[in-house]
């Protein structure tokens, strides 16, 4: 009997990367698309769904028995991205219908930093784990919370949205119209506004003038890495805020572990050791020491097309 496959993708606010996976886990193919550059949703559909049944007909497109998506947002209960702050297209979008009518599959969709955390629970660090977090440090930041062994989804499909947790009263505006959440502090985008702002208000010899006009989160890692004190401090001031988050978070769930993954999780022991400390610092004396900080056990893009692959089975 020929073995039956599912196809995961992951709609970033950058890239949508996919990829066809057997049930062990094996990602037997793979690709990617910029989610940007198309005007409107069924333009993005279209182009999407051309490259996927490209990418189905290289393992025989009969095979693939349904297609599981992570996406800002997204609803498991709906099939709808509904308000993604990090996407170009407004409103509620019903995706998995587009998509469903398009490849004439199942479409199953789910948030994207959900679809991470069943990646990770399935084939990762949080491999055996009944309790954990799963945090995603990319364009935003997104989170899954599994307690008991299960994805919490909530009433309409919406729990566990960590990365629009007020860390700052009345702070930065954010995508979704509020102040002060911690994704417009602790993303690959929030630290580059720590940046600018600390640029523009202090004059600081440091190695991000340079790099001011196109500067990245790139650009403060390779700053901090040569000892530059304001990149430096950008790493201290972002762990600070997250990690007292964190802290928050236990206090809802008390999980064995926190998992990172993402663009600024990559900046390991120089974003992280801030958070342990902020986080420990501001924890309840019940939940000291208790909390693991890991990293993901898979590539970032790997784990999150697992996840959402694993929606099919």
């Amino acid at each position: 009997m020929t073995e039956p496959l599912a196809l995961g993708i992951d709609i970033g606010g950058t890239n949508t990367c996919f990829g066809i996976v057997d049930r062990r886990g094996r990602i037997l193919m793979q690709g990617s698309m910029s989610t940007l550059g198309h005007d409107t949703v069924q333009e993005y559909i279209a182009a999407l769904s051309k490259e996927l049944t490209k990418a189905m007909e290289q393992v025989d497109i009969e095979r693939v028995i349904g297609v599981g998506v992570g996406a800002p947002n997204g609803n498991y209960f709906t099939g709808e991205i509904a308000y993604a702050p990090n996407l170009p297209w407004e409103g509620a979008i019903p995706l998995a219908k587009l998509l469903s009518e398009s490849l004439h599959k199942k479409v199953t969709i789910t948030n994207d930093a959900n679809a991470a955390a069943i990646g990770e629970m399935m084939y990762g660090a949080a491999k055996g784990m009944k309790d954990f977090i799963m945090v995603t440090l990319g364009t935003g930041v997104g989170s899954g919370f599994v307690a008991n062994g299960q994805l919490l989804y909530g009433h309409d499909g919406f729990a566990g949205e960590i990365g629009h947790v007020i860390s700052v009263r009345d702070g930065r505006m954010c995508g979704c119209g509020r102040r002060g959440c911690l994704e417009t502090y602790a993303s690959a985008t929030g630290i580059v506004r720590t940046a600018h702002e600390w640029l523009e208000d202090r004059e600081d010899d440091t190695l991000l003038r340079k790099d001011k006009v196109g500067l990245t989160s790139q650009h403060i890692f390779n700053a901090a890495e040569k000892g530059d004190a304001m990149a430096l401090e950008i790493f201290e001031y972002t762990g600070k805020i997250l990690g007292q988050t964190m802290a928050d978070a236990v206090a809802i769930t008390s999980p064995q572990a926190i998992i990172f993954f993402g663009g600024l999780a990559k900046a390991g022991d120089m974003l992280m050791k801030h958070v342990q400390h902020y986080m420990e610092a501001n924890l309840l004396r019940i939940y000291k020491n208790k909390v693991a900080l890991l990293y993901s056990a898979l590539p970032d893009v790997d784990v999150a097309i697992l996840g959402a692959s694993a929606l099919v089975w």
